[in-house]
């Protein structure tokens, strides 16, 4: 076997494995999904991944040396135990281990969002750039941080964790026991309901951003424009710090057009600079950016 990289997305719904011939290039020689059924407990989701692998392998007609595994949580490096995993099984495994003794191979782990800035780093939106913050922003807020095609973990596993920044000490609580979290601001989840909250009616981010374009719904604008005011803040305080690149954005509430232009605007209005250098540009990889990093990670 030559020029193979092997990667998994462990999901809470799904568990996707790929082989690339090339991180450099998206194309996959082989894609497959099995779902996770994580409601089964944390041995049957170990099985889930030995019987993908497994498909994989006989696919394909060979063995990998090693596995990149992009993981919904992240490895403690204290305690090489999962946390802050929302499938809650998988907190407090021994992930990595559990899964290198089921497979007989090396384990190479990063959590989601990590995989997502690499991917995009190598092969999407922010090619080129030495270094990146990745941005996923849907039913939660994570970060990852590239340095020279590198994601980087930290001394406790949390590198880029911004979306449990505090943006407002009286905000709404967050399942991290603090509140007004970076997350309980920007996800979309929250967002719905800060316009149910304006408006007495339940509706989904993109009807709330189609009403907020038009101009006609009131409250869907106060909550496009409150979207675009707290995404300056919080970003701006990522760029003080790691001064990247490139900032890449996922996720569902990354597909409003508006942070790309008034948001951007916003967020000069905070960056230690006389100018706001860095690229704030959406994902060109979608949903196939946590696997092609996973796949990454081994190379």
């Amino acid at each position: 076997m030559t020029n193979q990289f092997w990667g998994l997305d462990l999901g809470g719904t799904k568990i996707e494995g790929v082989i690339l011939t090339s991180t450099n290039q998206p194309e996959p020689i082989l894609r497959l999904r099995t779902p996770t059924e994580a409601d089964r407990g944390y041995n049957h989701v170990i099985g889930q991944i030995k019987t993908l692998v497994e498909q994989m392998e006989n696919t394909v007609g060979n063995r990998p040396n090693k596995i990149g595994i992009c993981t919904p949580g992240v490895i403690d490096p204290q305690t090489n135990r999962l946390k802050n995993c929302n499938a809650t099984c998988l907190n407090g495994q021994t992930l990595a281990q559990d899964i290198e003794a089921a497979l007989a191979l090396e384990i190479y782990t990063s959590n989601d969002a990590n995989c997502f800035a690499l991917a995009e780093s190598r092969l999407g939106a922010a090619q080129g750039s030495p270094t990146v913050f990745g941005v996923i922003i849907g039913s939660g807020v994570g970060g990852g941080i590239v340095v020279n095609g590198t994601a980087l973990y930290g001394g406790q596993g949390i590198s880029g964790e911004w979306g449990h920044n505090t943006l407002d000490p009286n905000g709404p609580n967050c399942y991290c026991g603090r509140r007004g979290c970076v997350e309980t601001i920007l996800a979309g989840p929250f967002l719905e309901k800060f316009y149910e909250n304006l408006s007495g009616k339940k509706l989904s981010l993109p009807e709330i951003n189609k009403l907020a374009e038009t101009g006609k719904d009131l409250h869907a604008v106060s909550t496009i424009n409150r979207l675009i005011e707290q995404f300056g803040r919080g970003i701006a305080n990522v760029i003080n710090i790691v001064d990247p690149h490139t900032i890449v954005l996922g996720g569902g509430v990354s597909n409003i057009e508006s942070l790309y232009t008034k948001g951007v605007q916003e967020t000069a209005k905070y960056v230690f600079n006389h100018q706001l250098d860095t690229k704030i540009v959406q994902n060109k990889l979608g949903d196939s950016a946590g696997v092609f990093g996973a796949a990454m990670l081994v190379a």
